[in-house]
C-alpha cells in the first residue's frame, strides 16, 4: 500500500530497495519449526519452507496541512558500506522515488530518523562535490539524544562506538549544518506527531505516534522486522543491542496497539507493508492493510 491515510495525514511509501534474508542468520533464536505453527496467516510474509523472508527499506512522506514530514531516510548513494554489500556504494534513483510522491528534497519540513542504523539514516546526506551535504536543506532533523550520546565527543573512549562511519557520513554534517535537534523522552514535534522512546534495538531507538483516539498509527523502525516478531514477540534480531529491553518495549507496543487498534506501520514489512494486531495464545496476529 503506496498511499494510505491516518486520520487527516496523507502518508506515502517510498521504497529504495528491498533484499531476502535468511533467517537463521537475522534470527539466531528462532526454531526452524517455529514459523510453520503461524502458517495461516504468516506465509505471505515468510517463506516458511526456504526459512527466508523479504525486507524492504523505505521511508514514509507525510502531509498536513503546509507541512511535509519524512521518517526514516533509507541507505543512500555512494555511501562507503564494505562490511554490508547491500549498503555499499548504491545508486538508486530514490529521490526520483520521492519526487514521484510528490516530494522534493526541498519540500521537506521534518525529518525523524529512528534510529542511526545504516539503512535509516543514509539520504540524510547526499555526495556533493566531493563532501557529505544535507539531503533536505530546508529540514529540520530530528533524533534521539540518547541515540546521539555515545557519539557525542564528550562521551568517547578509547573503544570507538558502533558504526561509527554511519554517523560521520550521514548524522554528523546534519549537526554540522545547525539543522539537528535533539530530543529525549515523549515530545510533540508536529501536530498532530509525537516521538517517544522505545529502546532495544539500539538505545536510543524512538517510535512515532501520528494522528490521535482512535486514528492513530505507530511507525516503529525496526522494532519489529518482520511478522514473525508478532506472533513470538520475545524473538529478537541478531541486531538488537539490548535483547531484554528490546523484548519489553515490542511487548508493551503490542499489547497497546491489540487494546487501541492502532494502524502499525513497520520499517520492513513487504506488501500491504502496514496492518493492525489482534491477541493469538502468546502472541499477535497480523492482519494486513488498514
Amino acid at each position: 500500500m503506496n498511499h494510505f491515510k491516518i486520520g487527516p495525514l496523507e502518508v506515502s511509501r517510498v521504497e529504495e530497495t528491498r533484499t531476502i534474508f535468511d533467517a537463521t542468520m537475522f534470527y539466531p533464536d528462532l526454531p526452524r519449526d517455529t514459523p510453520g505453527l503461524h502458517a495461516s496467516w504468516l506465509a505471505p510474509y515468510f517463506d516458511i519452507a526456504a526459512h527466508n523472508f523479504p525486507c524492504v527499506f523505505q521511508s514514509f512522506v507525510i502531509r498536513h496541512g503546509n507541512s511535509t514530514i519524512l521518517i526514516d531516510t533509507c541507505i543512500g548513494n555512494d555511501k562507503e558500506r564494505p562490511d554490508f554489500e547491500l549498503a555499499h556504494r548504491l545508486n538508486n534513483p530514490y529521490l526520483e522515488r520521492l519526487a514521484a510522491a510528490g516530494c522534493r528534497p526541498e519540500d521537506v519540513d521534518i525529518v525523524m530518523c529512528t534510529h542511526f542504523h545504516v539503512d535509516h539514516v543514509g539520504w540524510n546526506t547526499r555526495l556533493e562535490n566531493g563532501r557529505w551535504v544535507p539531503t533536505f536543506p530546508k529540514a529540520r532533523y530530528i533524533f534521539s539524544k540518547e541515540e546521539y550520546a555515545r557519539y557525542a565527543p564528550e562521551n568517547r573512549t578509547a573503544e570507538p562506538p558502533p558504526f561509527l562511519n554511519i554517523f560521520e557520513d550521514s548524522v554528523l554534517p546534519i549537526i554540522q549544518s545547525g539543522q539537528a535537534e535533539f530530543l529525549t523522552g515523549e515530545q510533540q514535534v508536529h501536530d498532530l506527531l509525537t516521538i517517544f522512546p522505545a529502546p532495544g534495538h539500539t538505545p536510543g531507538h524512538i517510535a512515532v505516534r501520528a494522528g490521535r483516539g482512535n486514528e492513530t498509527g505507530i511507525f516503529l523502525g525496526d522494532i519489529i522486522h518482520n511478522p514473525v516478531q508478532i506472533a513470538e514477540p520475545d524473538l529478537n534480531s541478531a541486531f538488537c543491542e539490548d535483547g531484554p529491553q528490546a523484548r519489553a518495549t515490542r511487548r508493551k507496543l503490542l499489547e497497546n496497539a491489540a487494546a487501541e487498534n492502532h494502524l502499525l506501520v513497520p520499517g520492513h514489512f513487504p506488501a500491504p507493508h502496514i496492518g493492525r494486531v489482534t491477541p493469538s495464545g502468546k502472541g499477535y496476529i497480523f492482519r494486513g492493510g488498514l
